[in-house]
C-alpha cells in the first residue's frame, strides 16, 4: 500500500471549483489536496485516477461491525457510493459538481477485519449535461467479488447547493 501522508479537511468552493474533477482527484490521491473527512474514519484512499475510472482501497476493521461480528453494510455501501461518485466526479469540467440522487447495492459475501483490504473500482456509464449514471465493484484480497452497485448522479454548478455551504 503506497499510502502517502493524508492530511483532512476541505477545500474552499472557489478553488476546488476551479478544477476539473480529474485533477482534484488527482490531487487527493497524491496528497497536494485534503482528503474528506469522512475518508480518515472509514479508512479508504485513492489509487488510481482516470476520466471515468477511479480506484480506491479500503481496510474494513471491527469498529464498522454489525451485532452479528461483520462489517456493517452501511461501510460497505459508502465505498461504493465513493467510488461511483468519483468515477463521475472524475469526468466533471471546472466549476460543476455531483451529487447522489439514487443508489443500489448488493453484498456478496461477508467483510470482517480478517478479509484484509478492499478495492474498491467505479466505471462511469453515462455523463449528461444534468444526470451521470456510474457502477461500482468491491473486491477482496483474492480477487472475488463482495459487493457491486450502481447510481446516478445529478450534475450541478458549483456555488448552487451544498457545495456553497462549505464556504
Amino acid at each position: 500500500m503506497n499510502n502517502p501522508a493524508r492530511n483532512f479537511g476541505l477545500l474552499s468552493a472557489d478553488r476546488a471549483g476551479s478544477l476539473c474533477g480529474v485533477d482534484f482527484l488527482r490531487g487527493i490521491m497524491d496528497g497536494r489536496y485534503p482528503a474528506p473527512p469522512f475518508s480518515e474514519v472509514a479508512d479508504l484512499w485513492p489509487v488510481s485516477v482516470e476520466v471515468g475510472r477511479i480506484v480506491f482501497e479500503a481496510t474494513p476493521s471491527a469498529r464498522f461491525y454489525n451485532p452479528l461480528g461483520i462489517v456493517h453494510g452501511g461501510w460497505i455501501a459508502l465505498l461504493l457510493d465513493t467510488v461511483m461518485g468519483c468515477a463521475v466526479h472524475s469526468a466533471l469540467q471546472p466549476g460543476q459538481a455531483f451529487a447522489t440522487i439514487d443508489m443500489t447495492a448488493s453484498f456478496v459475501r461477508p467483510v470482517s477485519e480478517r478479509s484484509g483490504t478492499l478495492r474498491a473500482e467505479g466505471i462511469l456509464l453515462h455523463l449528461g449535461s444534468r444526470i451521470a449514471s456510474a457502477e461500482g465493484k468491491l473486491f477482496d484480497p483474492a480477487g472475488r467479488l463482495v459487493a457491486h452497485g450502481s447510481e446516478n448522479c445529478a450534475i450541478t454548478a458549483i456555488g448552487s447547493g451544498d457545495a456553497e455551504r462549505r464556504r
